[in-house]
Order: C-alpha cells, then sequence, then structure tokens
C-alpha cells in the first residue's frame, strides 16, 4: 500500500508541476479571471488546492498552518503560489516516505471545518483522497485554461507512468 501512495506523491508533484508550467502563459487579468469553475479563477482554484492540502497534513502531521477557509487565498502571486506548492508537494513526498503499511492501516482522528465535527478513521482512505481531491480540482484547472484559449497539458495518470518521472511507479521501460 505504501508504493502505492509513493506513486501517488509522485504523480501529485508531477502533474502540478505540469499545470503550474500550463498556467504561466496566463495574464495577471486571465489568471484572476471568474470563469464560473467552482473557486472562481486560476487563482482561486490553484490557492484552494493548496489550502486542502495543508488542512490535510495538519490532521495527518499535526504540524503545519493553513486557514480555517476553503476558499482562503493563501498568495495572489503566482510565482511565490507556485513555490509554496513545490514546498507542499516536497513535504508530502517525504511524509509519505515516513509510513508504513501498517500505519496506514492505524487510526487518526481530527476535526472538520465546513460542519465541524471530530472524526476518527483509519487513515489509508484519507490519505487516497489528499489525493483524489487534488486531481479532482486539478480538473477544474485543466478547464480554466481551455475556457482561458490555452492548451491544457495531459495530466492522465498515464502521461506520467509514461514520463521519466512515473516510469519506475508503473515498472515500464523507457
Amino acid at each position: 500500500m505504501k508504493a502505492h501512495f509513493q506513486m501517488f506523491a509522485a504523480y501529485n508533484a508531477w502533474a502540478n508541476n505540469k499545470l503550474y508550467n500550463a498556467a504561466t502563459n496566463l495574464s495577471p487579468e486571465a489568471y484572476n479571471k471568474n470563469v464560473g469553475a467552482f473557486f472562481g479563477s486560476m487563482n482561486g482554484t490553484l490557492n484552494h488546492i493548496l489550502v486542502g492540502d495543508r488542512i490535510w497534513m495538519k490532521r495527518f502531521c499535526g504540524s503545519g498552518e493553513h486557514p480555517n477557509e476553503l476558499d482562503a487565498i493563501l498568495e495572489t502571486d503566482f510565482d511565490k503560489l507556485r513555490a509554496e506548492r513545490e514546498r507542499e508537494d516536497n513535504r508530502i513526498i517525504d511524509w509519505i516516505e515516513s509510513l508504513t503499511d501498517e500505519s496506514l492501516q492505524r487510526e487518526f482522528s481530527y476535526r472538520t471545518i465546513t460542519n465541524p465535527a471530530d472524526i476518527t478513521q483509519v487513515l489509508a482512505p484519507a490519505v487516497s483522497h489528499l489525493f483524489n481531491h487534488q486531481t479532482h480540482h486539478r480538473g477544474h484547472a485543466h478547464m480554466i485554461l481551455s475556457v482561458l484559449g490555452e492548451d491544457p497539458p495531459p495530466l492522465d495518470l498515464l502521461y506520467f507512468h509514461r514520463s521519466d518521472a512515473g516510469a519506475k511507479h508503473a515498472g515500464i521501460a523507457v
């Protein structure tokens, strides 16, 4: 099971890098334009993905700061947000490396934000949610690029597997 999450941590960083590379082509006006996505703009969407990661990593590790609003804007400057994204991706990779198959089967507890409640659950399904949540909202960002006339990058897991970064996770010789 740990190997599965190691693959997703590497994929996550790879896909975020591809997405941020594509978003560098946006003008400040396009980057901040509300196109009707769930978090409005590319800026709102990329911030939300980072907010979600920080919330979950605080729950998992007990450390790190996060806002208590899911639509918080952590950073308006694209380059600074990208640097924060890269730091968080590395933090996730390092944390996954620290886990064992046994620790993934243990329960942990946390408090929810939107409808405050105390939750206790097994760690592995929550880690799956961390990566699924990112994939979900990267899909929104992918759509935003399309709406704004940019060519969004292919982010499917298979493209990661076929890349130099992902081949080892898929058993593919490149």
